[in-house]
């Protein structure tokens, strides 16, 4: 296996996407070691300890309700930190919530019209498989609209919130600038201060960012 090569674990119960999604992680450096339809072949799939990170559709046969994602919260629970990637037709942020419950990184929610970005969809794959946490900007919407603030979540400043709603996504402090505007040096002021206001010690910032991000999703 090449340097960088990540082993996946693929679970979606349509076969031409399972195997496009299979060509499109193998061209991009990801080796699928198992490519499942249904939900009992991916419980053992997950048992496997040369994988990953693991990139599951929520629903799966036989019941398709939420049997990936499932599988994947018992994953994370035999081995914490797992690294999951789900993907979903639709928005439905009770799974996100559900997903995001452990307090941990290495955590991916994306609508599967996402998988259209090739090059995107290899990174968030990546991205999550190095411990970081990569939501879909509709999936974000659907957290915020429906969080109900905690009062740590409350210091934060209206321009905090727009900081920490693109961090959400998985954007870099450069990206983040980009979009809102501002140079790279007000980011990082302002991600100083929402870790300062969500009480967060000094970590390497990577951690940081997935703590914060998941705190502020699960107020």
């Amino acid at each position: 296996m090449a340097p960088g090569t990540l082993r996946a674990v693929l679970a979606e119960d349509q076969a031409l996407l399972r195997v496009g999604l299979t060509r499109i992680l193998q061209a991009g450096g990801v080796e699928v070691v198992e490519a499942v339809a249904d939900a009992p072949s991916l419980g053992r799939a997950l048992r496997r300890e040369d994988v990953d990170v693991a990139v599951v559709d929520v629903r799966l046969p036989p019941g398709f309700a939420t049997e990936g994602l499932v599988a994947a919260v018992g994953a994370r629970r035999a081995r914490s930190g797992f690294p999951v990637l789900v993907l979903s037709q639709w928005v439905e942020p009770l799974y996100a919530r559900e997903l995001l419950a452990g307090g941990e990184g290495a955590v991916g929610y994306l609508l599967k019209d996402r998988v259209a970005d090739v090059d995107g969809f290899v990174a968030a794959v990546r991205q999550v498989a190095a411990g970081g946490t990569v939501l879909d900007p509709e999936v974000v919407a659907g957290l915020v609209s429906g969080a109900s603030a905690t009062r740590p979540v409350e210091r934060l400043t209206a321009r905090e919130r727009d900081v920490l709603t693109l961090m959400a996504e998985g954007r870099s402090n450069a990206a983040i600038a980009a979009r809102l505007f501002v140079s790279e040096k007000a980011v990082g002021k302002h991600t100083t201060s929402i870790f300062t206001k969500l009480d967060l010690p000094p970590l390497p910032d990577d951690n940081r960012r997935v703590l914060a991000v998941l705190a502020w999703l699960q107020a």
